[in-house]
Formats: C-alpha cells, sequence, structure tokens
C-alpha cells in the first residue's frame, strides 16, 4: 500500500477511536497520520510523499498569499486617482511538462487578480500572459517562473 493510503486509513481509525465523526476531525487525524508515518518512515521505506505533501502545502500557502497581494494592488489602483497599470501581453516559456502542471500553471495565474493566462503555444512551451502591471516584463516573467510555475513543479511533477 502507498504511503497516502496508509494515511487516508490513519485519519479513518482517528475518527473512529475518538468517534467525531466531522471534517475537522478527519482533518486532526490525517495530520496526525502523516506525524506518524513521518517518524517512522525509516521503518516503511522512504517515499516521496512527504517531501509532495510539503509542496502542496507550499503551493497552496503561497498561491493565496500571491491573491492578497495582488488583490490588495489592484484594489489600490482603482481606488485611488492615480492609475499605475501599465497593461502588456509578455510571453512566458514554461517548464512544466505535464498537462496537470500547465493546467495548474494557467489557472492559478488566471485567479490571481491582474493577470489572465491567454493562451498556450502549441508546442506547449510558450504561455501568453496579460498582466496588468507590467512596467518590466521581463520582471514579471521571472516572477512567475520563479513562483508559481516552480511550486507547480515541486508539487505535481515532484521535481
Amino acid at each position: 500500500m502507498n504511503t497516502f493510503g496508509l494515511n487516508i486509513i490513519l485519519a479513518i481509525a482517528w475518527v473512529a477511536f475518538t468517534g467525531s465523526v466531522s471534517l475537522v476531525g478527519l482533518i486532526t487525524g490525517f495530520v496526525i497520520g502523516y506525524g506518524a508515518l513521518w517518524l517512522i518512515q525509516p521503518l516503511i521505506g522512504t517515499s516521496t510523499y512527504f517531501r509532495r505533501v510539503t509542496a502542496w502545502v507550499k503551493l497552496v500557502i503561497m498561491f493565496h498569499y500571491e491573491l492578497i497581494v495582488s488583490s490588495f494592488a489592484v484594489a489600490m489602483d482603482v481606488l485611488t486617482p492615480k492609475h499605475r497599470a501599465r497593461p502588456a501581453i509578455i510571453e512566458v516559456p514554461l517548464d512544466v511538462k505535464t498537462d496537470t502542471g500547465i493546467l495548474l500553471v494557467t489557472n492559478l495565474i488566471s485567479l490571481t487578480p491582474g493577470t489572465l493566462s491567454l493562451d498556450v503555444s502549441e508546442d506547449r512551451k510558450t504561455l501568453l500572459v496579460h498582466a496588468m502591471f507590467a512596467d518590466d516584463p521581463d520582471a514579471l516573467r521571472k516572477s512567475l517562473k520563479d513562483g508559481m510555475e516552480r511550486w507547480v513543479i515541486d508539487a505535481v511533477e515532484g521535481a
């Protein structure tokens, strides 16, 4: 059995033992099970599971951080008399290879206020992005590659 399946079984066992059948109880059991599995990792063998769970947690946290920061930037531009918006369409070379990774990168970029994924090239190596604040296209390109794309690669492709 893989480590994720074992973690699910431990979470269900936690709910059964505590008698608290709820989402909070299941999440608590999952976290406790994750910790227990991490502690006995030398006994059950090495797995990429622990690194990937960490990568997914980082992706979720960093996306929410980017969401909050960009929301404030867009709100400030809309609410203040001086507009800082310098919209542009930029090409972002993609290092992500899988369909799932490309889909996740494009959706996370589109969900972040001030940016919108427009198209992926036929060879799947370039993403067109419309950015509201594109004063420095190279800095924006680097930010997207070092940020969302890197987090997605770590979480989905396990690089």
